[in-house]
């Protein structure tokens, strides 16, 4: 999996090399004959003590519309609806940030007699970390992630009519991962956690399970799967021109008890470009490997026009 490395290499070295630009370190030098004094000014904590949270809904449209076309195309209508949530507590040694993401999409064509998803997900976050040097934390994580609603595959009968079938359930597969760490932490809006020890679990339901095969890894006729490995996440978001904001979400995995070698990765770029109070443009790009799932790159990317709303 060297592409995984690579783009883990590459998050990493873009988080150290644009955090060491913003420095929070102010060094003074004077020199006074043949000695130099150096002078150290380290800001004071600018972040609120105590509890702080905030939540965004969000929704995108998408829709196309063909009349007397004469190259052709097909008519579409889709929409996704998101929702984050942030929660955060600071105090002088001790820091915990929790985050919930949701979201669900369908996109309906003209010539299809099923509306299918464009996304459905819903993922919660947890890191607490107590305080080193610097902005390094001791750390522990908690991260939970499935979907909310049935999957189906879609094919056409001899007939070539669309048929759908059903092979994922609600909440099936769901991956629950935990484990102590080490944090490096710049603000609310970059952060680093690397987990040597963590414990990772799927979960499905056993009626999916396919005859002499494994179901998003888990074994015909189980409902739970254990692996122990290591698990790195880093969250990056900076402005990148005026109005325009770019996120980077990035969780990496090594199972060390079957082929350490197959790292998954699930990588996430959001870009908003805000147009005013209410009204955005969004692209979401997402890529995962995952050789359990699909033996493969999967992808994803969304572009629409975002009605939000905070709060």
């Amino acid at each position: 999996m060297k592409t995984a490395l690579t783009l883990c290499l590459l998050f990493i070295s873009t988080l150290v090399t644009a955090q060491e630009l913003q420095t929070s370190k102010v060094v003074k030098a004077t020199i006074i004959g043949s000695a130099r004094i150096q002078e150290s000014y380290t800001p004071k904590d600018t972040i609120p003590k105590g509890w702080r949270s905030r939540g965004n809904i969000s929704f995108l449209f998408n829709q196309t519309v063909f009349s007397n076309w004469a190259a052709g195309g097909e008519n579409t209508i889709s929409g996704t609806l998101g929702i984050t949530y942030d929660l955060n507590y600071h105090q002088e040694k001790w820091d915990w940030d929790t985050r919930i993401v949701a979201a669900y999409g369908l996109i309906q064509t003209r010539n299809s007699e099923f509306a299918k998803k464009t996304d459905d997900r819903f993922e919660l976050n947890s890191v607490i970390g107590k305080k080193g040097k610097n902005n390094w934390f001791y750390s522990a994580f908690l991260n939970f992630r499935t979907q909310m609603t049935k999957g189906f595959r879609f094919e056409t009968d001899e007939n070539g009519k669309e048929i759908r079938t059903q092979n994922t359930n609600i909440l099936s597969p769901a991956y629950i991962s935990f484990g102590p760490g080490l944090l490096w932490k710049k603000g609310d809006n970059a952060n680093f956690n690397l987990a040597p020890a963590t414990s990772k679990m799927t979960i499905v339901d056993p009626n999916f399970t396919l005859p002499n095969s494994a179901y998003f890894g888990v074994a015909e006729g189980n409902s739970l799967r254990y692996e122990l490995g290591m698990y790195a996440s880093g969250y990056y978001k900076f402005t990148l021109f005026e109005n325009i904001v770019l996120e980077n979400i990035l969780n990496v995995y090594s199972n060390y008890l079957e082929k350490p070698e197959n790292i998954d990765l699930d990588f996430t770029v959001n870009v908003i470009m805000t147009i005013n109070k209410y009204l955005s443009a969004n692209i979401n790009f997402q890529t995962i490997y995952d050789d359990n799932a699909f033996r493969g790159f999967q992808t994803r990317e969304v572009l629409g026009i975002g009605l939000n709303y905070g709060f």
